[in-house]
């Protein structure tokens, strides 16, 4: 004896459970879209800023007589707030803005320096981080001697990659200060890793010139 089965209401819920995946997707998309639109206003915003401060430093250096133009004097210090400059790695076509902080904010929109880590040009350690899925995917094809610029109001400084190594979370030395001057940069590894990475892509490079 077969017993009826009731496909209406089955047929209502599967229509709403696809209704409900389709708004999902929607609603997913939206904020991907969202996301790479803010990251791409923010840079495109903060290197104009950028720009800004190295024509008016140009400038200024030109203006002020060669005694204030070797010690420093007469430049402009209204630099951005949080804008420390622009990294890039020629070869890899990487050209993304640094900011200062590592919070979740910083590092959806641009390259994040360290707190408590040297800035570039002086002497010790600067460490810079970056997400594995935006701006730092690029690291993954990096190579010993590759060329490194960060591109500061104060300077052009150049670095040459020394040593890329994977290591654990836990690992902060690899951001301990240095009587030299390095670069560290810091991303989640392995690269395609999906959800949170358990390990930390380093980068070590060595400055070589300004």
């Amino acid at each position: 004896m077969k017993l009826p089965v009731a496909k209406e209401p089955l047929q209502q819920i599967l229509k709403w459970a696809q209704r409900a995946l389709f708004a999902c997707a929607a609603v997913l998309l939206g904020y991907c879209g969202f996301v790479l639109a803010d990251a791409w206003i923010f840079q495109r915003r903060e290197n104009r800023d950028l720009e800004r401060l190295l024509h008016d430093r140009r400038a200024a250096s030109e203006a002020a007589p060669p005694s204030e133009s070797a010690s420093g004097k007469g430049t402009p210090g209204g630099e951005t707030e949080g804008l420390i400059g622009r990294i890039e790695i020629p070869r890899l076509l990487l050209s993304v803005a640094v900011i200062e902080g590592i919070d979740s904010r910083t590092l959806r929109r641009a390259a994040g320096h360290i707190p408590g880590t040297a800035l570039p040009g002086q002497t010790g350690n600067v460490g810079l981080a970056g997400h594995r899925d935006t701006f730092f995917r690029p690291l993954k094809d990096l190579k010993i001697k590759d060329e490194v610029q960060i591109l500061t109001p104060n300077g052009n400084f150049k670095y040459q990659v020394e040593s890329l190594r994977v290591v654990m979370p836990e690992n902060v030395g690899v951001l301990a200060s240095s009587g030299e001057n390095v670069l560290t940069l810091v991303t989640c590894y392995p690269f395609n890793y999906v959800g949170p990475a358990p390990r930390r892509f380093i980068v070590r490079a060595r400055q070589v010139s300004r």
